[in-house]
């Protein structure tokens, strides 16, 4: 499935022209390394580095959605790896200088 299309399923972004430009703009990190085309394929097993609104969020892809349902029903198809919460960017950085 394409990155972009995954990220619209998953209700990580409000709109796929959104997440076509993230994809582009090389934001995200498949398996560690930079995504710079939002027709990158992804599949179930794969890890997603994305950024949101309040931080930085890691992702492991579960099942690749069929649709763009429910929330449960999209939260049903990842697993969040960082701890279960956004972490702050400026305090990311902060943590790396120490």
């Amino acid at each position: 499935m394409r990155i972009d299309k995954l990220l619209w399923f998953l209700r990580l972004v409000k709109t796929r022209p959104l997440a076509q430009t993230m994809a582009e703009e090389g934001h995200m990190r498949l398996n560690g390394r930079r995504v710079e085309r939002s027709h990158q394929k992804v599949g179930t097993g794969d890890v997603l580095t994305v950024p949101t609104a309040g931080g930085v969020r890691v992702i492991e892809i579960l099942s690749l959605p069929q649709r763009r349902g429910p929330a449960p029903e999209a939260q049903a198809c990842y697993r969040v790896l960082d701890a279960g919460a956004d972490v702050p960017i400026a305090a990311a950085n902060r943590n790396e200088a120490f």
